[in-house]
């Protein structure tokens, strides 16, 4: 039996598509790639990926230290992702799987709040996040969950931050303070600590920290953002053999799913590897959920295939 809160997501996230349903847009494109990222994209070649790389090894495990005051925006990646914003709202293209995955990311971030010892109060509103929004398919959706507050979106790409605001121009329920789209990285925004009206109740980075060459310091920053007994949420890929003939391989070479150059196998992260970054004072209650894309059926939670490609995770500030 579903919940009214399984009910009220459901018509949010119907809603966004047929939004667009008379778009001519059709062009090939993906989302997957949210331009928080600072080196481009470097793509394993056959010869070149999980053969030539310790599977066990990332640029995650070697992350220096870096200044929150650097940059995580490429401005080639900006380029590169500006000639397909165009095409970021037609649900029939590319991104089609990540406007079906979209569901699935509410019922995470609702099973977390579910799991927590000290439940939210009925009627609780909620402060969302959400850093490399793109095209803004999940923010539109978040800020039409009856339990939001509002949504900060983020994201570094001028051009698509066009694209997203003038796609939520479509429904005035959407207007500010409801749903803000910020030109900004997280870099240029304010210091949570010094500005705690800032934090928020949920951090979104929706498949964007594969994409990020030192995450452990950007995901530092982010985690700023997140009000005490808040959520970090974000989906990633784990690095394994699977990942690399799926995301590479069949939807980059075969496929043509997505562009070339969107995945670089090397960035992808382990959840074992993201677990151990948070096992320390100041964080608690790590959840992880595997998905699998079907072909026909869309996304579909599988337990234990977070160890092979796609998951989410989530961690709880103290």
């Amino acid at each position: 039996m579903s919940s009214p809160w399984s009910a009220a997501a459901a018509r949010a996230v119907r809603q966004t598509p047929r939004l667009l349903r008379s778009s001519s847009c059709r062009a090939r494109r993906t989302q997957q790639a949210r331009w928080i990222t600072t080196t481009p994209s470097r793509r394993s070649a056959p010869a070149a990926g999980p053969a030539a790389a310790d599977s066990t090894s990332s640029s995650f495990s070697s992350s220096s230290s870096s200044s929150s005051s650097s940059s995580s925006v490429n401005p080639d990646q900006i380029n590169h992702f500006n000639t397909l914003a165009a095409t970021w709202w037609d649900p029939y293209g590319s991104s089609r799987v990540l406007h079906l995955m979209n569901p699935l990311r509410h019922d995470f971030i609702r099973d977390c709040h579910a799991s927590q010892p000290d439940p939210l109060p009925a009627g609780a509103k909620l402060r969302y996040l959400d850093i490399g929004c793109g095209g803004g398919i999940f923010a539109e959706s978040a800020a039409r969950m009856p339990s939001a507050a509002s949504v900060t979106a983020i994201d570094p790409s001028p051009e698509v931050l066009a694209v997203a605001r003038r796609h939520a121009r479509r429904d005035p329920a959407l207007a500010a303070p409801k749903l803000t789209y910020l030109h900004a990285s997280v870099e240029s925004l304010p210091a949570a600590q010094q500005q705690q009206q800032q934090s928020y109740d949920v951090v979104s980075l929706f498949e964007v920290v594969e994409h990020v060459t030192d995450p452990a310091a950007f995901l530092e920053r982010c985690g700023a953002f997140v009000r005490p007994g808040g959520w970090l949420v974000m989906s990633t890929i784990a690095r394994t053999w699977v990942s690399w003939f799926t995301t590479n391989f069949l939807a980059e070479d075969v496929l043509r799913m997505v562009p070339k150059g969107t995945h670089d196998w090397r960035q992808y992260i382990n959840d074992d590897e993201l677990r151990a970054h948070f096992a320390k004072p100041g964080w608690n209650s790590p959840r992880c959920m595997g998905v699998v894309y079907v072909p026909g059926l869309g996304w579909k939670v599988v337990g234990g295939s977070e160890k092979v490609g796609n998951y989410f995770f989530a961690v709880r500030k103290d």
